[in-house]
């Protein structure tokens, strides 16, 4: 059975008949209603169109880019780079079923191809709620409408191409920007928390995703060598690793938990929690 980018799943799939192609994305599979666990847990096999967009050796490795060669084998990428990535989507969910109020708006700075939209989706409490998925590619928000589109679920969503920067938030209940403020300049960052921790209404909450460095270089040395190893195991040989690490310098800025915390403290956000660490992988949840 043949899904829409690439995702081939070998087993029965619930409304689709086999051997068609079925308009559904990799996020579906956390819709409990469509997919119950016991469909899960014969999952076998999945496999996305495949990253190897450094796989072979450069001469000049350019700036990293969200382009379509990089959307095309994003699910891929981001499965394969970030360790607990499908835990931290499925979390969202967890939290948007027990954050989210009735009649307000949630937002996906840095959408991507909208994995963190279907997981909000696909668990928010209410029926009377939107989401606002924002992403300043247009590879990316693209792919991103296709997905919301083939997706089932009732509650709207809102697919913008623009800079998050420019992006008004209002009555807002939760905030998800995951693995998005690495990428903006350390200098805007201050003023995009503040812009958002003003549009959340009381007790809304804000999951900030983040690639962050440990302050002691001994620390950080051990991390990243850990951090290789499980590139190594998810089958990124050496080369991939070294000339994407260079491609990202300059463009993935990352800081220290300690700093990140102390930003959200001036933002205005007076309750702070780290709730996944993996490698330096880590994500807080800031609640107004």
């Amino acid at each position: 059975m043949t899904f829409k980018y690439g995702i081939f799943l070998p087993i029965t799939i619930p409304g689709c008949a086999s051997g068609v192609i079925c308009d559904i994305t990799l996020a579906e599979f956390w819709n409990p209603n469509r997919f119950p666990p016991n469909t899960l847990n014969n999952l076998f096999k999945i496999t996305v169109k495949k990253d190897r967009i450094y796989a072979s050796p450069r001469t000049e490795i350019e700036a990293f880019q969200f382009d379509d060669k990089v959307a095309d084998v994003f699910e891929d990428m981001i499965g394969r780079s970030v360790p607990g990535y499908r835990m931290m989507l499925e979390m969202i969910g967890v939290i948007a079923r027990e954050r989210v109020l009735p009649d307000t708006q949630c937002y996906d700075l840095g959408c991507s191809l909208g994995a963190a939209t279907l997981s909000m989706r696909h668990h928010l409490p209410h029926a009377n709620c939107k989401i606002i998925a924002v992403d300043n590619a247009a590879a990316m928000t693209r792919r991103c409408l296709a997905n919301i589109q083939a997706d089932k679920s009732p509650t709207p969503v809102e697919v913008r191409c623009e800079d998050i920067l420019e992006t008004p938030i209002d009555n807002a209940s939760m905030v998800v920007m995951n693995f998005t403020l690495m990428f903006i300049e350390p200098e805007l960052r201050l003023a995009l928390l503040r812009k958002i921790y003003q549009g959340l209404n009381p007790q809304g909450v804000l999951i900030l995703s983040e690639k962050m460095k440990e302050e002691e270089r001994t620390s950080q040395d051990i991390l990243t060598s850990l951090y290789h190893g499980f590139k190594r195991i998810r089958g990124y040989s050496d080369l991939e690793i070294s000339q994407k690490r260079s491609a990202l310098e300059n463009v993935l800025i990352p800081e220290s938990s300690e700093a990140h915390m102390e930003r959200l403290k001036q933002s205005g956000f007076k309750q702070r929690s780290i709730w996944f660490k993996c490698f330096g992988f880590t994500s807080i949840i800031a609640v107004k």
